[in-house]
């Protein structure tokens, strides 16, 4: 179960992440704050790496030519991914967008069967449909009906598919250096990815609004920390993914939303609503039927 684990470190540090980016928006727009996580993530990532090569003595692995293909459809489609879902992040529709974004549990069953082949069991299938069920009876709040429109709810899900397959993308690209220690594979793969990222934000920033590369400059110092809980978070994103299913991974996750709530509940002293209460115990239930049936 060393999965749930990482899975857990993992979305922890996405919280204090996304909390970061969406603050960024603000002054940097969309494409900057999505650029934050990417280039100031990826000198972590390389940090990670070598500690691994020097206290391991592990080299880097072979890698063969299927590598790159299942990288890059990974590291680019998450850029698509976050940039979609900031650009709802200050709309009023934005809830009804989240709540189809966390679909992506299913969205990556689906594409994990369809393209690595792994399989989920029906009590696994039953924990992702409660765990996403619970996630989306806590996003979806009084009125947002009335706020929702057919555009929020394509983005939603057309943000969630990509999230789903940069995910599988990820996975596939990690399973493919099969000669390597999961810890050595995972901790490439995320390097590789988020230089890849990077190396292409600040090209197309470069060329098409260089104002912003400048304003990220001018922003290095809280643009370090998201860019920092970036990386730990993509680390144990990976290392979740080299020892299981993505959609176990991802699905697990959405113990995201519970930490939101606990930081909602304690530290701003707002009352539970029934409505959120009980999103809260569906979500337990599927992470709990989920690592009952792994």
């Amino acid at each position: 179960m060393l999965w749930a684990v990482f899975t857990v470190i993992a979305a922890a540090a996405q919280t204090a992440r996304n909390a970061m980016q969406r603050e960024l928006t603000a002054t940097l727009g969309t494409v900057g704050a999505t650029h934050v996580r990417f280039l100031f993530g990826f000198p972590f990532a390389i940090l990670f790496l070598v500690a691994i090569l020097i206290t391991a003595g592990e080299r880097l692995p072979n890698v063969p030519a299927v590598f790159w293909p299942w990288v890059i459809g990974g590291a680019f489609a998450q850029i698509a991914a976050t940039a979609t879902m900031l650009s709802v992040m200050g709309r009023r529709t934005f809830v009804v967008a989240y709540a189809y974004i966390k679909t992506e549990p299913v969205q990556v069953a689906l594409f994990g069967l369809l393209f690595l082949g792994d399989r989920i069991t029906f009590a696994s299938a039953a924990a992702i449909m409660i765990a996403t069920a619970g996630v989306i009876a806590m996003s979806l709040q009084p009125g947002a009906r009335e706020t929702g429109t057919l555009r929020s709810v394509v983005v939603g899900l057309f943000s969630g598919a990509l999230f789903a397959l940069s995910a599988i993308g990820f996975r596939g690209a990690i399973l493919s250096l099969e000669r390597a220690d999961f810890l050595l594979a995972a901790t490439f793969t995320v390097t590789v990815g988020l230089v890849m990222q990077a190396g292409a934000l600040s090209i197309y920033l470069w060329l098409s609004d260089s104002k912003v590369l400048r304003a990220i400059a001018r922003a290095w110092k809280r643009s370090l920390f998201a860019g920092f809980m970036g990386a730990v978070a993509s680390e144990f994103w990976f290392l979740g993914f080299a020892l299981t299913s993505a959609a176990n991974v991802r699905t697990l996750a959405l113990v995201e939303v519970l930490f939101a709530q606990g930081v909602t509940r304690f530290v701003f002293k707002q009352p539970t609503e029934p409505r959120e209460f009980l999103g809260i115990v569906l979500v337990v239930a599927g992470v709990a039927l989920l690592i009952w049936a792994y």
